[in-house]
């Protein structure tokens, strides 16, 4: 019966030296890899006890027992890169959903800056218009308060409009751009008026 020789894999030392010589700093990976090889690596040695031959069968007993030992080294390793792992996936995971709550709470902070920026210049823009209907800037030591007119379209009633004023899309609406167009020219429309309105940016 012929004699199989165990596969030299670096995981399995065949010296009276310490056993389990596996590089516990290796990669999640490298250390699968390490298992798979002693795995086979132990079935072929577990094969070799079958031989005839008592000096074959006492030297694959021997590297067999090293073989088990470095599989023990090999699957503590393997658990404890396994349960690191975890603890970042854990500690990812928790820190995305830490995120995503400040960015919902940043974004209605965000919303609610906004608002009342908002409401602080309307206030500001009525006061001031009050005192000086006419004016279209004001200027304070740090800021101005300037103003650009513009016409948009108010749609009053849109089931009055005509068909042809109507943007054609999955669901119809007012076509504001041609309406618009067909106002400043001086086309009546029912159901739509040309009203002028002034912005305010702070500078």
């Amino acid at each position: 019966m012929s004699v199989l020789t165990a596969p030299a894999a670096p995981a399995i030392p065949k010296s009276s030296g310490p056993v389990c010589s596996l590089q516990r700093s290796g990669s999640l990976w490298q250390l699968g890899i390490e298992a798979q090889e002693l795995t086979t690596a132990i079935g072929q040695l577990a094969e070799q006890l079958e031989a005839d031959d008592e000096a074959a069968r006492s030297q694959a007993l021997g590297e067999l027992e090293a073989a088990l030992l470095a599989e023990e080294g090999n699957k503590a390793a393997l658990a404890a890169k396994a349960d690191a792992t975890c603890w970042v996936i854990e500690h990812l995971r928790g820190q995305a959903s830490y995120r995503q709550q400040q960015a919902r709470r940043l974004n209605e902070l965000s919303r609610s800056d906004a608002s009342r920026a908002d409401a602080l210049e309307d206030s500001l823009v009525l006061v001031l218009t009050r005192l000086q209907p006419k004016a279209t800037r004001f200027s304070f030591p740090n800021h101005e308060l300037s103003s650009r007119k513009s016409q948009a379209v108010e749609i009053e009633d849109e089931d009055a409009l005509p068909p042809e004023w109507l943007a054609l899309k999955t669901t119809s609406q007012p076509d504001k751009a041609a309406i618009k167009e067909a106002l400043k020219a001086g086309h009546l429309i029912p159901g739509a008026q040309l009203i002028s309105r002034r912005s305010w940016r702070i500078h």
